[in-house]
């Protein structure tokens, strides 16, 4: 089973940028997309194009903000949206598609903000999230993946002593976020088969970055430890453009 996760930037423009074709090679039996910022209705229609995949979407409440779309080959036994908290549950974050043998959780982890007002907020998220997934995983193991706004170590940013506990998705709360979700026994897949790759997800649209590979790995496969014996490839696509996001993938034996 290939799993395809991709922070678009915003559905209803990138598919104006070969976004199709892109997804056409990669060709993923599941495919989670972040941060569409479109209603339902606006990101089916964005999407109408891709046949053989039955859809599932979760907007904000906010029009143009967040939201999330999981595409399927095989139809899920259930989606659900959402955490189950109001506090969290207004910004179309979260969706979970559950398997016979696994649940794919798809998340857009919020921004501290730029002046990190939101830090604190983004703290509990981060712990209620955590909450949020040890639950699904009595029942089945978890593959948690998206857009998770923390680069975890100093190799997975390129500047990385300027950006600590100055720049949001590089404070030392939101690393101790990510390093609650390991010490859980969720495996950062990426970095489990690629212990000393340098290689980024993110780059901002400002100063070349992109040109330059001044980046960030932000977006992630997490999967419960039962599921690692299993897990084949984690791929980062960083030659597929449209977003200032690269897609991320995995291959994993279900």
């Amino acid at each position: 089973m290939k799993i395809v996760s991709w922070n678009v930037n915003g559905i209803r423009a990138v598919v104006k940028k070969e976004f199709f074709e892109a997804i056409g090679e990669l060709n993923p039996d599941i495919l989670c997309l972040q941060e569409t910022k479109a209603q339902d209705a606006e990101a089916e229609e964005a999407l109408s194009p891709m046949g053989g995949y039955h859809a599932h979407f979760n907007s904000a409440d906010k029009k143009g903000y967040s939201g999330t779309a999981l595409l399927s080959k095989a139809t899920p036994l259930k989606v659900s949206n959402d955490m189950g908290k109001a506090v969290h549950d207004a910004e179309g974050r979260i969706q979970c598609a559950e398997y016979p043998d696994f649940y794919l959780v798809n998340v857009y982890v919020p921004n501290s903000g730029q002046q990190l007002d939101r830090l604190d907020y983004r703290k509990q998220w981060d712990a209620d999230f955590l909450a949020y997934l040890k639950d699904l995983e009595t029942t089945k193991p978890v593959i948690a993946c998206g857009d998770f706004n923390v680069a975890h170590r100093p190799i997975d940013l390129k500047n990385d002593t300027s950006n600590y506990n100055k720049t949001a998705g590089y404070t030392q709360i939101e690393i101790d976020g990510m390093d609650h979700f390991i010490a859980a026994g969720f495996v950062d897949t990426f970095r489990q088969l690629h212990p000393d790759e340098v290689a980024y997800t993110y780059w901002s649209y400002r100063f070349k970055a992109r040109e330059r590979n001044t980046g960030w790995r932000i977006d992630y496969f997490l999967v419960s430890e039962s599921l690692l014996a299993k897990v084949r490839k984690a791929t980062i696509y960083s030659a597929v453009y449209g977003s200032d996001h690269c897609p991320v993938g995995l291959e994993v034996d279900l």
